[in-house]
């Protein structure tokens, strides 16, 4: 039985977990994507969403390739139902004083944090465009607006994601489509962020750290909206942060 989905790229255990989670809920299959090498956490997500008695599949696959993600969405549509949501959550946050940022690095930034963005979002678009119908989110961060220092290749390539975001909403809004970019400004309770935050638990006891959980609530909120009163760019942030 064909079943509305919601395709989560960068499916992580924190932020995208939580986004994937919160669409289950919601109603929707959630088609969740990680790379290949990340296959076994990525099915122990899309298990975990079952067992809490919702629907999710595991697609591993590279987003930065495009015929994976033509797969991937091609499979989607022929197995779970209509793509209703997609989400670009992958972050690739790296920080390099500009004469130590390798070709490497500043290209596998922009391949990760933008290109995969691009290919997600074109696809989404494909299908999403003959139903006139559909809400693609792409997560942004401080980076997006703002190049802070060391942080030449990862805010090159948010900045430019949040330009295709534009481009995409100026584009597909008059055809049924709600494009939105989110600007996640400060520290997101993850693993990463316990182990390098000075006072990570006062910190997040003061709610003065990113509740994964309460980013997703806002991704779900997007996908709801009415017509008449669309955001495009939602910034989130606790109350204490600085901006």
């Amino acid at each position: 039985m064909s079943h509305p989905a919601a395709v989560i790229i960068g499916a992580g255990d924190a932020t995208g977990g939580a986004i994937a989670r919160a669409f289950a809920a919601a109603g929707l299959t959630a088609c969740v994507n990680r790379r290949a090498r990340n296959a076994d956490q990525l099915e122990a997500l899309a298990q975990s969403i079952r067992d809490a008695g919702h629907k999710a599949r595991a697609f591993p696959a590279d987003a930065r390739d495009e015929n994976a993600m033509i797969e991937l969405f091609d499979t989607v549509e022929a197995e779970v139902g209509p793509v209703e949501v997609a989400v670009f959550n992958i972050g690739a946050n790296v920080n390099f004083p500009i004469a130590e940022t390798t070709l490497r690095v500043y290209t596998k930034v922009w391949e990760m944090a933008c290109l995969g963005g691009f290919l997600m979002g074109r696809e989404a678009a494909k299908r999403m465009a003959p139903r006139g119908r559909g809400t693609i989110i792409f997560t942004g961060a401080t980076a997006s607006l703002r190049g802070g220092s060391g942080y030449a290749a990862f805010s090159g390539a948010k900045g430019a994601l949040r330009m295709l975001a534009q481009s995409m909403a100026r584009e597909l809004g008059p055809r049924g489509i709600h494009v939105a970019h989110t600007v996640i400004d400060g520290a997101i309770d993850t693993d990463f962020i316990r182990g390098r935050h000075p006072d990570f638990d006062n910190a997040r006891a003061q709610d003065l750290i990113l509740n994964p959980e309460a980013i997703a609530a806002n991704y779900v909120t997007l996908h709801k909206q009415p017509k008449s009163a669309w955001t495009h760019e939602l910034d989130l942030r606790p109350w204490g942060e600085t901006w």
